[in-house]
């Protein structure tokens, strides 16, 4: 039942679907929910590919790919958007007022110029896509790296990340990691894997020497990223 739980909290979390509401939160269930982080990616992109299934014989192709493009984006709340776009801004200013930045509600100028170059790279991405049978391992392996980077990397913020982070167990990383390598598998896209991880380390790299570690906003950040990666290497394939 706890597993469930983990599970219902994670699909809370990252999706705007009402499926699912967690009243009570018993210990250790925030870190168990991360192991589901990349399973809830590949519902999304699930989601997202059978619309496209739906609709591909009806719609024109780019305008079928830019709606498909702005429902991923309401399908997550665009919460991962919101951890890019508070990343971003953290760049601009001194890194010991980084935090503080990220922390606002209000989007600064850089914030929001950078969300909309990769907004604009991304809804490109989306419109010449080819391979949607594809996208939900796209969606799950983009999130198998936010749970990589908290188990793998500090965390210098508070509130729920660092509960996750606290809770986080070696098992539960195995088990992402397991289902995420098999499903590569039946994919036949290990190499999308290998490009995924190594974009994880990279991205988080950078991060980790401004920073000397991670936070929620940065998850989000180094999913979209990840996500923007995957989808060109599928197009220049």
């Amino acid at each position: 039942m706890s597993y469930f739980k983990a599970f219902a909290l994670a699909f809370n979390m990252f999706t705007i679907f009402p499926f699912f509401k967690i009243h009570t939160y018993e210990d250790g269930i925030n870190g168990r929910s991360a192991l589901f982080y990349p399973f809830i990616g590949l519902i999304i992109g699930f989601t997202v590919y059978g619309l496209y299934l739906l609709l591909h014989d009806y719609l024109p192709a780019p305008h079928l790919a830019v709606l498909l493009f702005g429902l991923s984006i309401l399908f997550t709340g665009a919460l991962h958007l919101d951890g890019l776009s508070d990343t971003i801004d953290g760049f601009f200013v001194n890194k010991e007022k980084a935090l503080e930045v990220m922390k606002d509600s209000h989007v600064g100028g850089m914030g929001m110029i950078f969300t909309f170059v990769f907004l604009s790279l991304k809804l490109s991405s989306f419109i010449y896509f080819e391979a949607w049978a594809l996208l939900p391992l796209v969606m799950l392996l983009s999130r198998l790296n936010a749970t990589l980077a908290i188990y793998i990397f500090p965390y210098i913020s508070s509130g729920v990340g660092a509960l996750i982070k606290q809770e986080l167990k070696t098992t539960y990383v195995v088990i992402a990691l397991l289902y995420s390598v098999v499903l590569s598998y039946l994919f036949s896209s290990t190499l999308m894997l290998l490009i995924s991880l190594v974009s994880m380390f990279i991205i988080a790299g950078l991060l980790i020497r401004r920073y000397k570690g991670l936070n929620g906003d940065m998850y989000g950040f180094i999913i979209e990223i990840s996500e923007l990666i995957l989808l060109n290497y599928l197009i220049i394939l």
